[in-house]
């Protein structure tokens, strides 16, 4: 008996002395306040620290090593910071794969062991055949900070492209290699951003941007979009034009080819416009003009594939859940119905064995059904339950097809399915070594500030005793028509063993219920968006989930900008918030790399109207004095030129200023990282075990106690 009295009292003295830290307010460095002000539509907008958008200065290097120091010497701090690593390295280390697709003779497949720090491209004759290594990232760097970033095949599968990542940039270098052989030819292409490699022959198609001035690589603005056509075993220097739009130096542009290689498809972009222009033309005929499916930007339209010369298309256009319609090349203007819109989400078609594989959102989860090429509806594809399909790998002449499945309790599992006899079976199983029998998932609706009903996922051990005391993940990013579904997590594992709930709601922006969905989180009703955020986080504490002081906020990107605004319009209503590589100063943000094609989403300071809505929820530019914030971590990485890393230096900076209580704000400067992509499995590794100590640190929740 005394050796369990023991134990509680340290227990009750371990979680007071943690309390006990977060009372002493943090030394921070000192961030030098300038006197820069900005005058937007006659109002005066002071920007104290834009001296922090100069990622190359010597005092932005040595505030970053400043602000370093202090966020490793606190995390360093955290007595179990060192079990969640323990914990997380050994649940990680489980093989893990990827869909196989055949290119020419061989089946590939991504695979990784374990605890590798890129996943691995292997091959085989058949599919029961013995795997042969192909391509080993692992070999491109010694620290994994070089990350393969894509691949493609020609058409016979006897060469292949990759593109390749340095540290976490969204720069890609592209090379060439021999399939049969292995060897790697001359050819080196760089200055390639947000581009496919579309073969066609014994060459590919490609787009890029011209070369920034030095020093302005990873900051500066992205303009003349170009497509090139690339020969392989030629220099890029000899590539050949194929289009560029000197009028629109802004638009971006790229070039696809159908499978059989009959039809070129170029896109374009606009970035003040929601949609994109569509052409296509005959590819093996060079005097063929392109001709428009689609030229007002105004939709998101794209070719799925063609079956001799009808051209199958996917839209928004007439049907904000989606459609697909099909055209005859040697008449374009006249279109054919071919699946019409439901009350579901079209989300994903692909094109294989003679049918279409349909996967639909039905309140954000996955259904899958078989059409025919006439539309038809031929049968329904049975899933193992409530969950998430990748969508299908397969070509246009086999019968055989593969599809992933994924829950928040459900590893990533890949399926075969037999096209013509409908049969579906496990390809491979996850061997990840966890009892996940011992979770559960709900899902819920609530209703928001203005009425709208939202559905929220919360997942967490069966028996969870709703008595407020949870220790609470909220996550979020509604915005940009991106759909979150049900996903197997890795990392979330550490907050479900340690009696935690993670709640993910499909807030507006997103676009779980179609375009209207996503509309009615853009530009001036960005607002719904943070409140649906705030009224999941209410509707948690009011039915006994958590509380205030055990609730945490997290998202990245355009979801570390809802993190920000949820902290700073009710920062009483979180414990802790997580805030990554977020999108901070929304005044700025269009003036960095490919920030301009945000515009749609966000709406631009260039304009009176929109400026007035954005300058009400910008996260920089609503921190006030006096104010106690939730101990915050903010994380971003000095490679990320997608969200530059000054949005979140210049909010941290502002925050600690601001800050009026001894909750810590510190933020975390990830070196050798970009955006999130390409990250090595050790720095993923080493983010969420920093992400879950500081959590459960400021909470006052001991990790993985001693029992």
């Amino acid at each position: 008996m005394k050796k369990y009295i023991f134990i509680a009292m340290a227990a009750i003295l371990g979680l007071y002395s943690c309390n006990q830290k977060q009372e002493k307010m943090l030394n921070y460095p000192i961030s030098q306040k300038v006197d820069t002000v900005d005058i937007y539509h006659g109002v005066e907008v002071a920007d104290p620290f834009r001296w922090l958008e100069d990622d190359n200065s010597d005092s932005t290097k040595a505030w970053v090593s400043k602000q370093n120091k202090v966020t490793n010497d606190y995390l360093a701090e955290i007595p179990f910071r060192q079990k969640i690593k323990d914990r997380l390295t050994e649940i990680w280390d489980y093989p893990k794969y990827g869909m196989p697709f055949k290119k020419g003779d061989y089946w590939y497949f991504y695979k990784n062991d374990g605890l590798q720090p890129q996943y691995v491209i292997y091959r085989m004759k058949t599919l029961d055949g013995e795997p042969e290594l192909f391509l080993d990232p692992n070999t491109f760097s010694e620290d994994g900070t070089v990350a393969l970033s894509g691949l493609s095949f020609s058409k016979n599968g006897k060469l292949c492209t990759y593109s390749l990542s340095s540290g976490g940039s969204d720069w890609r270098e592209i090379f060439v290699m021999h399939v049969e052989s292995k060897t790697k030819l001359e050819d080196h292409l760089k200055w390639i951003k947000f581009s496919g490699m579309s073969w066609y022959k014994d060459g590919f198609y490609y787009s890029r941007y011209d070369e920034p001035k030095e020093g302005d690589e990873l900051k500066g603005v992205n303009e003349n979009s170009k497509v090139f056509y690339h020969k392989a075993g030629t220099a890029q220097s000899a590539d050949q034009l194929i289009y560029e739009d000197k009028e629109n130096p802004m638009f971006s542009w790229n070039m696809g080819t159908t499978e059989d290689e009959k039809y070129l498809i170029l896109s374009g972009h606009n970035p003040s416009a929601r949609g994109n222009s569509l052409y296509f033309k005959e590819a093996d005929d060079p005097k063929s003009e392109f001709i428009a499916i689609q030229e007002d930007f105004e939709h998101n339209t794209w070719v799925l594939d063609n079956e001799g010369e009808d051209i199958f298309i996917m839209t928004n256009k007439d049907a904000p859940r989606n459609r697909v319609y099909k055209i005859n090349a040697n008449d374009p203007s006249e279109t054919r119905e071919v699946i019409p819109q439901t009350t579901d989400v079209l989300n994903n078609v692909g094109m294989a064995g003679g049918k279409l594989l349909v996967s639909y959102m039905h309140d954000a989860s996955s259904k899958a059904y078989v059409y025919n090429l006439d539309g038809s509806l031929e049968h329904q594809i049975k899933l193992p339950g409530i969950g998430s399909i990748s969508g299908f790998s397969g070509e246009k002449e086999s019968n055989t097809a593969f599809y992933s499945f994924t829950s928040f309790i459900y590893p990533s599992m890949t399926f075969k399915y037999d096209i013509k006899n409908n049969k579906t079976e496990v390809f491979r199983k996850s061997g990840i070594d966890i009892d996940i029998d011992q979770f559960e998932t709900k899902q819920v609706f609530y209703t928001s500030k203005d009425g709208t009903k939202v559905p929220m996922f919360i997942v967490h051990k069966k028996g969870l005793v709703l008595n407020g005391t949870n220790p609470t993940l909220l996550y979020g990013y509604g915005g940009f028509n991106v759909s979150l579904t049900p996903y197997f997590s890795i990392s979330n594992l550490v907050l479900l063993e340690n009696g935690g709930v993670y709640a993910l709601p499909n807030i507006r922006g997103g676009g779980e219920y179609g375009e209207e969905w996503h509309q009615g989180g853009t530009q001036l009703n960005k607002q719904n968006v943070f409140d649906d955020f705030i009224a999941a986080a209410e509707y948690l504490i009011d039915n006994g989930y958590t509380s205030s002081e055990k609730l945490a906020i997290r998202g990245g990107s355009n979801g570390g900008l809802l993190v920000g605004a949820c902290m700073t319009q009710r920062p009483e209503l979180f414990k802790v918030a997580i805030p990554q590589v977020g999108v901070m100063d929304m005044l700025r943000y269009h003036k960095f790399t490919i920030g301009y094609y945000w515009v749609p989403d966000y709406g631009s300071s260039d304009d009176k109207i929109q400026f007035e809505n954005l300058i009400k929820y910008s996260p920089l530019h609503n921190l006030k004095a006096r104010t106690c914030y939730p101990a915050t971590m903010i994380t971003t990485a000095d490679h990320d030129d997608r969200v530059v890393p000054a949005h979140s230096f210049k909010f941290a900076a502002e925050l600690q200023s601001k800050q009026s209580c001894a909750n810590p704000t510190v933020i975390r400067i990830e070196t050798k990282a970009g955006h999130g992509a390409g990250k090595s499995t050790e720095k993923i590794i080493e983010e969420a075990t920093d992400i879950w100590s500081f959590m459960f640190y400021n909470m006052g929740v001991e990790a993985y106690p001693e029992k």
